[in-house]
């Protein structure tokens, strides 16, 4: 009986590391630690072990596939994908299939290992990071990746400090346009629901956006009227229920996101505060929901069909050795009856 060759996974079991530390220490990574590396290739040694050529040229050929990594986000339902995903998600893939590329859909949690996993597997040309999450959450993978001279756009706010190529919104213009609209309509107390770290670097420009458009409007920005509160409507009504409890004087509520200013409108409806007699209420983002609440919530619509082709393009052309720029689009004022005026 001829025994069965020895694999990339006989050597992890030996060594007790997982099959892609394998694959990186063979091929002399320095995301291995010298010990590690030391220890496998010995191992590899030992069991006569040798790297498939014809496996690994495979891996370097085109695969005609995008892979899109969807985050997990806490939700009220059991898809854990925040509502503004999924819109944005039909837009990248009829731009894959305009482009001729096919899309790979992976849900992941932000504790996986899906940087190692991508750059090991080669199912993709490239990835597309869509989800909020908080930014200093994941900001040691994108350094991987780069390292790893992975093809890859995402989704959010400009990277300062790293090579990143990012698609978003133009977070600060969004909240200074919203909040001026709303001061027009004769606001004067503003609160704002959302966090304001760098761990969320979109609210804190919606936040920032905001709080400028008071300034130049002559207006108090109360920072005891500031709540923090995640892309849930969950967070939205439990930080407006302690906005309510804290007894500041509002008579305006900016939200950084729709799902936020939903859950904002239900606890002052439970507290006999009418929307927007007593208090205007505003979002963003323009989920679809966002035109069904009652009353109506003006928000700041953002474009993700032009969102889904600009990831797409700036993708492609990272995978064909071109340049491409992070690129911040402007956002939309949809005005509806949650601040006193629209339809």
């Amino acid at each position: 009986m001829v025994k069965a060759k020895n694999t990339s996974f006989d050597i992890a079991y030996r060594a007790g590391v997982s099959q892609s530390t394998v694959s990186r220490a063979l091929r002399n990574s320095p995301l291995v630690n010298e010990e590690t590396r030391l220890r496998v290739q010995a191992i590899a040694k030992e069991l006569n072990y040798k790297v498939d050529k014809n496996a690994s040229s495979l891996r370097t050929q085109r695969s005609g596939t995008i892979a899109l990594l969807l985050f997990e986000d806490p939700t009220n339902d059991d898809s854990l994908i925040n509502p503004f995903f999924m819109s944005m998600l039909g837009s990248i893939t009829r731009a894959c299939g305009n482009k001729g590329y096919d899309l790979l859909v992976s849900f992941q949690q932000m504790s996986h290992d899906w940087h190692a996993d991508f750059e090991d597997t080669r199912k993709a040309d490239g990835i597309i990071l869509l989800g909020y999450g908080d930014y200093t959450d994941y900001e040691e993978k994108l350094i991987q990746l780069i390292e790893q001279e992975t093809h890859f756009v995402r989704w959010g706010a400009e990277v300062k400090d790293l090579a990143v190529v990012s698609v978003g919104c133009d977070n600060f213009q969004g909240g200074y346009q919203l909040t001026e609209h709303v001061i027009n309509n004769n606001r004067k107390n503003f609160a704002f629901l959302g966090g304001v770290s760098s761990g969320s670097p979109e609210f804190l420009d919606r936040y920032l956006g905001h709080c400028k458009a008071l300034t130049d409007h002559n207006l108090v920005i109360n920072t005891q009227l500031q709540f923090d509160a995640i892309s849930t409507e969950e967070s939205g009504h439990n930080a407006a229920l302690n906005l309510i409890k804290g007894g500041e004087k509002f008579d305006a509520i900016m939200a950084a996101s729709d799902l936020i200013a939903v859950g904002a409108m239900r606890a002052l409806q439970e507290h006999n505060m009418r929307v927007p007699e007593d208090i205007a209420v505003f979002g963003f983002d323009d989920i679809p929901v966002a035109s069904f609440t009652f009353p109506t919530l003006t928000t700041a619509k953002q474009d993700t069909m032009l969102a889904g082709e600009l990831l797409v393009d700036k993708l492609l052309a990272l995978v064909n050795g071109e340049e491409a720029k992070t690129e911040l689009m402007a956002t939309t004022l949809v005005v509806r009856q949650s601040c006193g005026s629209g339809h």
